[in-house]
C-alpha cells in the first residue's frame, strides 16, 4: 500500500513540477514591446524552456506580433498566411524546443525600431546554454526578480502538495 501511495505521488510530481516551474518572461521587462530596444541584449543570458510563456504588452493598435522563420526575421517579413497577435497583452507558450523569431510587421518596426526577437527554446531536461548573440547583458532588477520568484514559488507550491499527499 505504501509503495502504491510512493509511486503515485512521483507520478504527480513528474507531470506538475515542470509546469508550476514554467516561466513568464515578459518581453523587455517594463519597456514591453516597444521601438528602439535591443530584444537580443535583453534574451541573453536567458534559459527559455519548453513550459515557459512569453508576453508581449504593448498599447494596442502600436505594434503587433508574428512568429515568423529565421528568413522572415532576416528581412522582417512574415508569410502572408501569418495573423497577427494585436491585443497588446499576447501570450506565447513556447511549446516546442528550438529557435524561435518574433517580429513587429508595422512598417518599419522592425527595419529600423529594431523590434524583433531570436530566442532558443531548451527542452526540460536540457541544461541552461548560453545565447547565441556574444555581448553585454542587459537584465532589469525586476525581470530577474519575476522569474526567480516564479521558480520559488513553483518550487514551495509542489513540496507544500507532497507533503500534503503524504500526511494525509
Amino acid at each position: 500500500m505504501a509503495s502504491c501511495r510512493i509511486f503515485m505521488i512521483i507520478a504527480i510530481v513528474a507531470v506538475f513540477v515542470p509546469s508550476i516551474l514554467a516561466t513568464e518572461h515578459m518581453v523587455g521587462d517594463q519597456k514591453g514591446w516597444t521601438l528602439g530596444f535591443n530584444y537580443q541584449s535583453w534574451a541573453q543570458g536567458k534559459a527559455f524552456y519548453v513550459g515557459d510563456k512569453l508576453v508581449f504588452k504593448y498599447t494596442p493598435g502600436a505594434h503587433n506580433v508574428l512568429s515568423v522563420n529565421g528568413t522572415g526575421f532576416e528581412e522582417c517579413k512574415a508569410a502572408d498566411d501569418i495573423v497577427p497577435l494585436t491585443t497588446g497583452n499576447d501570450v506565447i507558450p513556447l511549446s516546442t524546443p528550438g529557435k524561435k523569431w518574433y517580429i513587429c510587421s508595422v512598417p518599419g518596426h522592425c527595419e529600423s525600431g529594431n523590434q524583433k526577437l531570436f530566442i532558443t527554446v531548451l527542452s526540460q531536461l536540457s541544461s541552461p546554454a548560453t545565447s547565441p548573440f556574444p555581448g553585454p547583458t542587459e537584465t532589469s532588477p525586476s525581470g530577474a526578480a519575476g522569474n526567480i520568484a516564479s521558480t520559488c514559488y513553483g518550487l514551495i507550491a509542489a513540496i507544500v502538495g507532497i507533503f500534503g499527499m503524504i500526511m494525509f
